[in-house]
């Protein structure tokens, strides 16, 4: 219960920041605020208290939506935010949230498709391979595929990018094309103003690499 306590207080203050960025014209200094919310608790909350930790930062995201209807950026980031819930619920809410997400990466894609350096495409990619197969969900691997080569196109050094087509040619039993380019991955510049987000993902990625080493499957 504290630290659930403790997640929340660090996601509010996160919100408050954000309004106060939103007022001031900010945009991009409410995406970091949520950038930081998700990292906090995506990668620093216990598992079992993600679920409940969410829906703050999610609140978050909708105020930057509607305070910024033209912009491509925070409909990506509350898609972020959403999927990554939605991993994180795993009960039939999840499928919502998976669908919501796909809906609203598609309304940025027809504002920038090349917004926030490919995320739209690396996080349609990561949603297509990953979400159940119809009738619940969406599961295309062929348009999973497509979308991560096309975010590895707007960004190639890029850690996510790199990241995830990795995962996906993991999770297909590719484990040399895998390793390559999760290694490529590790490589990957750091991300201003985002040390955590960075941390966590190499450590997602040395996990996998580790899988692959011991030709343990997905």
């Amino acid at each position: 219960m504290q630290r659930i306590t403790e997640t929340l207080a660090i996601v509010l203050l996160a919100l408050l920041s954000t309004g106060v960025a939103a007022r001031a014209d900010d945009m991009d200094n409410g995406i970091l605020s949520i950038q930081h919310a998700w990292e906090h608790v995506h990668y620093q909350t216990p598992k079992d208290q993600q679920d409940a930790a969410f829906p703050a930062v999610e609140k978050m995201a909708d105020a930057l939506v509607a305070q910024y209807p033209g912009r491509a950026e925070p409909l990506v980031w509350k898609a972020i935010v959403l999927s990554t819930h939605a991993g994180a619920n795993g009960g039939l809410s999840a499928l919502s949230m998976v669908k919501d997400a796909r809906h609203l990466l598609e309304q940025a894609e027809k504002i920038d498709a090349d917004t926030l350096d490919g995320s739209i495409y690396t996080t349609l990619g990561s949603l297509y391979y990953q979400v159940p197969v119809w009738p619940l969900g969406y599961r295309d691997d062929k348009k999973a595929e497509m979308f991560l080569k096309k975010a590895l196109a707007i960004n190639p050094t890029g850690i996510d990018a790199n990241y995830f087509y990795g995962d996906y040619l993991y999770r297909h039993g590719h484990y040399a094309e895998a390793l390559a380019v999760l290694q490529k991955a590790l490589q990957a510049p750091a991300r201003p103003g985002r040390p955590l987000a960075d941390r966590g993902r190499r450590e997602e990625i040395q996990a996998i690499i580790a899988r692959i080493n011991d030709r343990k499957p997905a």
